[in-house]
């Protein structure tokens, strides 16, 4: 095996089937995404939102083993930046923790609470924090990732993200400095990041020590050019095909491979490519041919912990 296989772990996502709440009747069934993800080549598998797949510990390890997946990481939503939300935040953050420590994973994609409904597109909040705003972040921030770590061995990946408030390259860079290495991670997502005008290559290089874990996408920079003119939500763009496959769109696939080489972790590269909503039987060959594309530029490995 060699090095890179060894550092750099293909996996995929409910995204990837459409998935981007608990129940929705648009949504594929989460056991024919189970189904699906195995048939399609996929050893690992993201959970996604919390509720989609099972709750129950044991039903949710059954379910995965008998495909013969295996966990890299639990999915959350939550606000970081509102003190006065902390203990709910806090609840739910600790009932996806228990359910990832469970199945064998140890890494929680913590996606910040977007400004804008990702249905209807209004917006909810400002989508600037103020500097007493960002220093609450920050701080629970820290402290999310000190409970994570202690209680459940599950480090905080903090994932940037299109309409929240963490999306810009200097609001990344913001939280990454404002933060403790020793404590929050970030899930670098190389289409959220090109989405809000920064580059994934350039963070992976200058912050490779934050790299905690990856999803790879692409995005169609024409319809975020529209997204720009048209003051767009990621809900609307997304409709509007925002996510492409690869090697198509922005940043090039190769190009972050190359650099996350030089990482000196290893690191789950989890594949998203938001299709909310679409047709149940478009996910699966987007997946097959994804999943061959990126095995072409050396990912698919299995994952060996230390």
């Amino acid at each position: 095996m060699t090095e890179m296989s060894q550092k750099l772990v293909l996996g995929s996502a409910p995204d990837s089937w459409g998935v981007w709440f608990p129940e929705d009747e648009y949504q594929t069934p989460w056991n024919r995404f189970l189904d699906e993800l195995a048939e399609s080549g996929y050893d690992w598998l993201e959970l996604g939102p919390y509720g989609y797949l099972p709750t129950d510990p044991k039903q949710l390890a059954d379910e995965v083993g008998k495909r013969d997946l295996r966990v890299s990481g639990g999915t959350v939503f939550g606000s970081l930046h509102r003190p006065e939300r902390w203990d709910d935040m806090l609840s739910t953050v600790r009932k996806v923790a228990e359910l990832t420590a469970a199945v064998g994973a140890h890494h929680l994609v913590f996606i910040p609470t977007m400004f804008r409904d990702e249905k209807t597109g209004r917006y909810s909040e400002s989508p600037t924090l103020d500097d007493d705003q960002w220093a609450a972040l920050n701080k629970g921030a820290d402290e999310l990732g000190r409970i994570l770590l202690n209680d459940y061995d599950v480090r905080l990946c903090l994932h940037s993200h299109a309409d929240s408030h963490i999306q810009t390259q200097p609001e990344i860079e913001r939280f990454l400095d404002g933060t403790d290495s020793d404590l929050v991670s970030l899930c670098l997502d190389t289409g959220h990041v090109a989405y809000g005008g920064g580059d994934a290559v350039d963070l992976i290089r200058r912050y490779s020590e934050r790299v905690g874990y990856v999803h790879i996408k692409q995005m169609d920079p024409d319809i975020i050019r529209q997204v720009n003119e048209e003051n767009l939500s990621f809900g609307e763009a997304v409709k509007r095909g925002v996510c492409v496959e690869p090697p198509a769109g922005e940043p090039a696939p190769a190009a972050v491979i190359d650099a996350l080489k030089e990482v000196d972790a290893r690191l789950f590269v989890i594949v998203e490519q938001d299709l909310y909503p679409c047709a149940p039987d478009v996910p699966k060959p987007i997946a097959v041919r994804t999943r061959t594309y990126l095995n072409s530029c050396g990912l698919g490995a299995r994952y060996q912990k230390a």
